[in-house]
């Protein structure tokens, strides 16, 4: 079946793989939102299949929770869990110190509740999402509607004390209106190209009123799986200061391919 996969997707299936591994049975498992951890999503519904393994998920966004009921991982409320032994989701970007720019697919806030409510984060991506330094991936920013132009206007003057290369702010549009996001707000994107304070900015971009919170996560990720399209798959863990490298065999089963058309 790899022959069906580009080499992005066989570079995200490897991940996915690797990642959905660190599942234990009984495990209360936050499912990330994105196409790398709808792979994911699709590699552990085929553990539970195959080896009856027994596991709550707590999806980030209604996309994931549709995918997730229909490969049938029962799934749960945060509200109802509490809280989380591990959460698997994507990034946009990641640097040498596992922080983060997420929001591509317009979850970040859901995403970030999840992950901060888990003992545990993995995150899963191709190499191309590791960089020297954040920032070339528009930050994504949710904001209630009420007063989005001068959140905008309020961001970008803030920008101007930031240490980052560009301050262009936009509007995130789907088709000819706004894009609006699970919780009803919509999400600027901040085209900074360079980012030489991720913490500095992450504190002071939630401060402004409007804001309801920014897409850099740091220190919320605890391991990264980075995927290769040749079946290479490097596990970079902070906590321990260990990098390891192992290589996954490409056989996603027939039945992972279902909803493809996604």
């Amino acid at each position: 079946m790899s022959a069906e996969l580009s080499p992005i997707d066989k570079a995200k299936f490897v991940a996915a793989k690797r990642a959905v591994a660190f599942v234990e049975p009984g495990m209360k498992v936050g499912l990330g939102t994105g196409s790398t951890a709808a792979w994911m999503v699709r590699c552990l519904a085929e553990r539970v299949r195959e080896e009856g393994l027994r596991v709550v998920g707590v999806p980030t966004s209604t996309r994931t929770a549709e995918l997730a009921r229909k490969l049938g991982i029962p799934i749960t409320s945060l509200d109802d869990a509490k809280w989380l032994d591990l959460t698997i989701d994507g990034a946009d970007e990641f640097d040498l110190n596992l922080a983060l720019i997420k929001g591509g697919g317009a979850a970040l806030l859901q995403e970030k509740i999840v992950a901060t409510a888990s003992d545990q984060m993995i995150v899963i991506a191709d190499a191309a999402k590791e960089v020297a330094q954040l920032g070339a991936f528009p930050l994504p920013v949710e904001v209630i509607p009420f007063g989005w132009q001068t959140s905008k206007a309020l961001i970008e003057e803030l920008l101007v004390s930031m240490d980052v290369l560009d301050r262009r702010v936009t509007l995130r549009m789907n088709g000819d209106k706004p894009l609006i996001t699970d919780e009803a707000n919509y999400i600027l994107d901040l085209h900074l190209k360079r980012i030489g304070n991720p913490r500095q900015l992450a504190l002071v971009l939630n401060q402004i009123p409007g804001v309801v919170e920014n897409g850099l996560f740091i220190d919320i990720c605890d391991i990264v799986v980075v995927g290769h399209s040749d079946g290479r798959v490097v596990v970079k863990d902070i906590n321990a200061g260990s990098e390891t490298q192992e290589r996954i065999e490409f056989a996603p089963a027939l039945n992972i391919f279902a909803d493809m058309g996604e």
